[in-house]
């Protein structure tokens, strides 16, 4: 028999509202709508399916006072984690969000509208609040960071009536609800199943772990990782799906089920803790695996931890007659080589030799190709990693030059792609300024606004390259540090950035004119023109500065060549 759901009732709406279907689709397509975001969409989604009971709607600022000072909806029930719908002052003035109207909620992705919210209150949060009761405080938490950077000025409380469910095109077998999965333990005659929330790839230690929780209660296993929204610089759930796939047959045979939530983490520590715990036990566990630092994320800048090791453990354990779930606390992994098994770390004799591969040194030894031993995963599992991690030598990158018009980047450009070419391995691709302005950017002009919009673009052109593995030389004058600042951060999500300040005088540039541009520029035959009557931003933080008018093309070629060889990027290692 499955554990009762948080407040006693499954708040299932996909299944209460069924019956008015049509008649909901209908005033749906006639209402004002509010499309969500990916965060917003992954809240929805839990609150139609039953994975937030007793929840059936986004917070009013009634719960979402009591749930931010004291882990309590207005109902009494505990819930540890504030669900709001986030708008801006805009948007409330424009779809004419007030209590009483029926407003459509609508999926970003496809345009469909999910449900229907009747509005209750449209109220300002307190966000210092918040941020402190809920997150810590610590403003680099990203969490917090969220909050007041993403986050909208209202919040908009009232209950939500079920239009569609939203549509997933990956992995449909493995997205149970929770009244599938309760009707899923059902079939299987499961009675006890330890639930084990994970965002990363499991390996030996975690099936070890999870085996050992299962033999200690005597129980089945439930593998239910979060696959909605994660701490950034996670490995993509596509890749940790797979990991999981190729692990479960390494499980006894009937002992463990992998099903996927689609849940939006805040990587809130001990209120996270506390909040999963509850949707677990919407999911029919009835044991629930706490880990060390459980939900946490990391440390700040100043290697402080956000969360004390075990104040996750120590929060569940504080309302575990309520929450109506067992907890099984575990102490992080180890292995025995002399032995050869893993125990937890508070059960290892002193003196022992163990062995452990850390989080970094998994990345070092995927991102370098070195050996991962058996010891410490699965050959298949780390056959996955390494199809979705391939070697340095194998990833892609960009090579951002900037600099004057005629300051050398493009002969430096197009030097590199034919050395580039040369080496092979990747294909190479080149974004000359001209080229861009001319295919990509032709209806912009030169105002500041328009040149960042353009050098944003070459970002996003350069790093959907880069993400495919191939090696993109862009060569804009990109004359400002903001933009290309920007332009690093969203390349750097999928490979490496290496900015390039082509730093050859303004002086040798106009001299060395044959084109005749920089005379038209004087001239007031070109406005806007940099370095003429546009400022030049000179980089603060570039990885090479090189000058045409000192340093043969030749020569600045084989320093960047040099540059990317020392990164691990070139030949194999």
């Amino acid at each position: 028999m499955a554990n009762k759901p948080h407040g006693g009732v499954l708040k299932d709406l996909l299944a209460r509202d069924a019956p008015r279907h049509a008649e909901l689709s209908d005033e749906a397509g006639t209402l004002p709508a509010v499309t969500l975001t990916e965060r917003q969409l992954c809240d929805l989604e839990l609150i139609l399916n039953g994975g937030f009971s007793p929840l059936e709607g986004f917070l009013n600022e009634q719960d979402y006072n009591g749930v931010v000072s004291d882990l309590r909806l207005a109902s009494g029930d505990l819930f540890s984690m504030p669900i709001c719908l986030d708008v801006s002052q805009a948007l409330v003035q424009t779809v004419g969000i007030k209590p009483g109207a029926r407003i459509t909620l609508r999926d970003f992705r496809d345009d469909r509208n999910l449900a229907i919210l009747t509005v209750e209150d449209v109220y300002k949060p307190d966000k210092e609040k918040e941020a402190n009761n809920v997150f810590g405080g610590d403003e680099e938490h990203p969490a917090v960071q969220y909050l007041f950077q993403n986050t909208k000025e209202y919040y908009v409380g009232g209950k939500v009536e079920a239009v569609n469910r939203l549509n997933h095109y990956d992995y449909v077998a493995l997205r149970y609800t929770p009244y599938e999965l309760r009707t899923h333990f059902e079939k299987l005659g499961w009675s006890r199943v330890v639930a084990f929330q994970t965002r990363n790839p499991m390996h030996r230690a975690h099936r070890e772990l999870t085996v050992r929780a299962a033999r200690l209660r005597q129980a089945n296993v439930l593998i239910h990782p979060v696959v909605g929204l994660t701490k950034p610089g996670d490995i993509d759930h596509f890749t940790r799906v797979r990991v999981y796939e190729a692990l479960l047959p390494r499980y006894p045979n009937g002992m463990a089920v992998l099903g996927l939530l689609p849940l939006a983490m805040r990587m809130g520590g001990p209120r996270e803790a506390i909040w999963h715990a509850i949707i677990r036990k919407n999911h029919g566990a009835t044991h629930f695996i706490v880990g060390r630092d459980h939900a946490g994320p990391g440390k700040n800048s100043k290697g402080k931890d956000f969360y004390g090791p075990y104040d996750a453990q120590y929060a569940v354990e504080k309302y575990r007659d309520e929450l109506g779930i067992e907890v099984v606390e575990f102490q992080q992994m180890t292995y025995l080589p002399d032995h050869e098994e893993y125990r937890p770390k508070d059960e290892v004799p002193e003196g022992t030799r163990t062995l452990d591969i850390s989080g970094t040194e998994l990345r070092k030894r995927l991102r370098t190709g070195q050996d991962i031993p058996d010891w410490f995963s699965y050959p298949e599992v780390v056959k996955v990693l390494r199809e979705s991690h391939p070697p340095r030598y194998q990833q892609g990158f960009t090579v951002f030059l900037t600099g004057f018009q005629n300051s050398g980047k493009d002969s430096i450009a197009r030097a590199l792609q034919v050395t580039l070419n040369q080496q092979g391995g990747r294909s190479v691709s080149l974004l000359l300024g001209e080229t861009v302005r001319s295919e990509l950017s032709s209806e912009l002009g030169f105002s500041r606004e328009d040149r960042n919009k353009n050098i944003q673009r070459i970002g996003f052109v350069a790093s959907e390259l880069t993400k495919a593995g191939a090696a993109v030389i862009a060569a804009p004058i990109a004359p400002f540090e903001g933009s290309r600042k920007q332009a690093r951060e969203t390349v750097s999500q999928y490979g490496s950035f290496f900015l390039v300040h082509v730093a050859t005088p303004l002086e040798f540039a106009e001299k060395t004119d044959t084109r005749g541009v920089y005379k038209k520029a004087r001239a007031g035959e070109i406005k806007g023109f940099t370095g003429v009557d546009d400022p030049y931003e000179t980089p603060t933080d570039a990885d090479l500065v090189v000058d045409v008018q000192q340093t043969p093309v030749r020569l600045i070629v084989h320093q960047i060549v040099l540059l990317l060889e020392t990164a691990g990027l070139l030949g194999a290692t």
